[in-house]
């Protein structure tokens, strides 16, 4: 058994108040091992009452900082590290130009091992203890970033891009060898340790029908892995998917009509939704990644907060790096903040601290069917969580020194912080990120 001292930030168990934190200015957090190695928490609260209980654990003492879950980040792209940044008029042409032909290199296993190393170093520094992953089109591809998260004791959902239409050279699989790749790393990676599959269309004019079809079996085949793609992000992309399926009713619905939304359904984007497919996400389980410093980049569009939460689907928050600008959930959250105000049904919603950061843990965790378990420090939860300073910079420190409640301190966070706030981040109980105190 373990026990950290610290002011601690975590999220109501389920049933308590969907995104209500709670914030013990002097906790104490105790973690015990399940038998594996894996740590979960044994119990949270205030430090006298939560200490009189486990009087014989030793305790790590970390003054003035705050213990939190880690972030979970909901779509993000394995083969795009070298890809963020780069400039671009829109998401066809950045996918064109600069995407296909990076993510063609990832055919090679040798190249594949060092990227996959800087990933999950970068998710690390700034805190992502769980993400949801697009590997390239290419099985060696899985293999590097799986095996790599494996390594480190990682939580992390990947798969293999389906792509076997509207691609260059390169990228373009075939599409018979595509699936029977698919079930493959599915029998090899999931359910191994922390780590989960997804099947991956990427969206809907890279995949051919037959494609598509071969996708929704796998998902009838196996529930319990994830499925992933991207919808309704770009009005072009939208008109794309028109001319290809007329008589579909929406750009969702043509991957309802292969079996493709159901509970551990991602997609990310979700922007050009009309009131029909939000009530489809919500009857099928489907959830969406937000992916605000994404579709601000690109010039995409917002996220309707409002709309969503009226049609009651889950949703969470991501980076989507390469098109993301940042890895850092601090800057996500922003973002979502700027999306909130400019981009609602009824314009000037102001999305409350708590609400944003719950969106990149508990109410992430929950959108990928896996509350309880990740993405809050409730007992039972594995204990993956950061050590944030919040004193890690001098406008920090002023700033979050006049904070006169929770909400005031968050947002505080949220504003100022980037991966400097993040002194250490532990992974189901041990150290793997941060600075030695």
């Amino acid at each position: 058994m373990k026990a950290y001292r610290a002011s601690l930030l975590y999220f109501a168990a389920p049933g308590g108040g969907a995104g209500r934190a709670i914030f013990e200015e002097d906790g104490l957090l105790v973690t015990a091992s399940n038998g594996s190695g894996v740590q979960r928490v044994q119990a949270i609260g205030d430090y006298r009452s939560v200490a009189a209980r486990y009087p014989d654990v030793p305790v790590e003492h970390w003054s003035g900082r705050i213990i939190a879950p880690g972030f979970v980040d909901m779509h993000i792209h394995f083969p795009q590290v070298d890809v963020i940044g780069s400039p671009a008029e829109g998401l066809l042409p950045w996918l064109e130009h600069y995407t296909f032909p990076h993510e063609s290199r990832f055919s090679d296993a040798a190249y594949n091992a060092p990227v996959a190393a800087f990933f999950i170093d970068e998710l690390l520094r700034q805190g992502v203890t769980t993400a949801l992953a697009f590997a390239s089109s290419h099985p060696a591809a899985v293999d590097s970033l799986l095996g790599e998260a494996q390594s480190r004791g990682l939580r992390m959902i990947a798969g293999k891009v389906l792509m076997d239409q509207n691609s260059p050279d390169g990228v373009r699989d075939d599409t018979t060898q595509s699936l029977v790749d698919t079930e493959a790393l599915i029998n090899k990676w999931h359910g191994v340790d922390r780590l989960g599959y997804a099947i991956t269309p990427r969206f809907v004019p890279s995949c051919s029908a037959v494609q598509m079809q071969g996708a929704g079996e796998l998902a009838a085949k196996y529930p319990d892995v994830w499925v992933q793609s991207h919808v309704a992000e770009n009005r072009d992309e939208v008109a794309w998917v028109k001319t290809l399926y007329p008589d579909a009713r929406s750009y969702l619905s043509v991957y309802e009509q292969f079996g493709l939304l159901r509970p551990r359904a991602v997609y990310a984007h979700c922007i050009y939704l009309d009131s029909e497919d939000r009530a489809l996400m919500q009857s099928t389980g489907t959830s969406a990644a937000v992916s605000p410093t994404s579709n601000l980049f690109l010039g995409s569009g917002f996220f309707d907060y409002m709309a969503a939460d009226e049609a009651g689907f889950m949703y969470g928050l991501a980076s989507d790096v390469g098109g993301g600008t940042s890895f850092s959930p601090f800057h996500t959250m922003l973002a979502a903040y700027y999306v909130g105000r400019e981009g609602q049904t009824k314009p000037g919603v102001s999305l409350n601290p708590q609400q944003l950061w719950w969106q990149h843990t508990a109410g992430a965790a929950r959108a990928l069917g896996l509350e309880g378990l990740i993405g809050n420090l409730q007992p039972g939860c594995e204990a993956d969580f950061v050590i944030i300073n919040p004193q890690a910079t001098p406008l920090l420190a002023r700033k979050t020194a006049l904070a006169g409640n929770l909400d005031e301190l968050l947002f505080a966070l949220i504003v100022l912080g980037d991966d400097r706030l993040i002194e250490k981040t532990v992974i189901a109980g041990s150290s793997v990120s941060g600075k030695v105190v």
